[in-house]
């Protein structure tokens, strides 16, 4: 019946998503390592559901550049470079400064504006707390989500769901590059930036050219960080 065949598709639909974020966090969390290979047949196994949503949530993260395909193999964890993490860090630039500025133009295209857009940035700056907060601790797996968290809701306040989803992509991308090594280092407390307030508070009140300031002292600590770190 149409009515059956529709809630199937939502429910392969929905598990492909669960098994794309379930294998996402296992490689953000380094349970899953770059280069690591495995099949289809393993994960769908390892989950207990069918190949079919496994497949479809592996092409999904490929397509995301998380994982590569390998023929007659099945997937491996894609190990991305310090030069691959330079451009990202380019391209994070040019994205945030982009937004911020058409954020608080009130002749831009903000999803909202004014006082809306005030109280849409206080909810942000609850997550920008709550990075610092982890930041602040060493707790990485904590600052990982509400990081990407901050990011995307930032990025969601300006009307462009298809540079909020890049943007997005970005940030899982550039995580992915780093956390293989800051996983190696005992202790994280203190070391790891924490100025997501400040990049919110500068937007609030209207100033783009110091947010861009924040997030360039951002790009250069997360850089060096992981130039040091890379080089053992």
């Amino acid at each position: 019946m149409p009515g059956s065949t529709g809630n199937g598709a939502v429910t392969r639909s929905t598990l492909r998503q669960q098994i794309a974020d379930a294998l996402r966090d296992e490689v953000l969390a380094g349970r899953l390592q770059p280069g690591q290979e495995f099949t289809v047949k393993e994960i769908a196994e390892q989950y207990g559901v069918s190949a079919t949503p496994v497949r479809e949530a592996l092409v999904d993260l490929s397509a995301q550049g998380l994982l590569d395909a390998v023929q007659h193999r099945g997937f491996e964890v894609h190990a991305f470079s310090l030069d691959d993490y330079r451009g990202m860090v380019e391209a994070r630039g040019l994205v945030t400064d982009g937004i911020f500025r058409l954020l608080v133009d009130n002749d831009g295209e903000a999803a909202i504006e004014g006082p809306a857009l005030a109280s849409a940035l206080a909810g942000v700056r609850r997550r920008g707390e709550e990075a610092q907060r982890a930041a602040a601790n060493g707790e990485l797996n904590v600052l990982i989500g509400y990081d990407l968290r901050f990011w995307r809701e930032l990025g969601a306040l300006y009307s462009n769901p298809y540079l909020a989803g890049f943007l997005h992509r970005l940030r899982v991308q550039s995580w992915v590059c780093v956390v293989q090594h800051l996983r190696r280092v005992t202790q994280l407390r203190g070391r790891l930036w924490s100025g997501y307030t400040e990049v919110v508070d500068a937007l609030a009140c209207r100033d783009p050219a110091t947010a861009q300031v924040a997030v360039a002292a951002y790009n250069g600590h997360s850089l060096g960080l992981l130039e040091w770190l890379a080089a053992g």
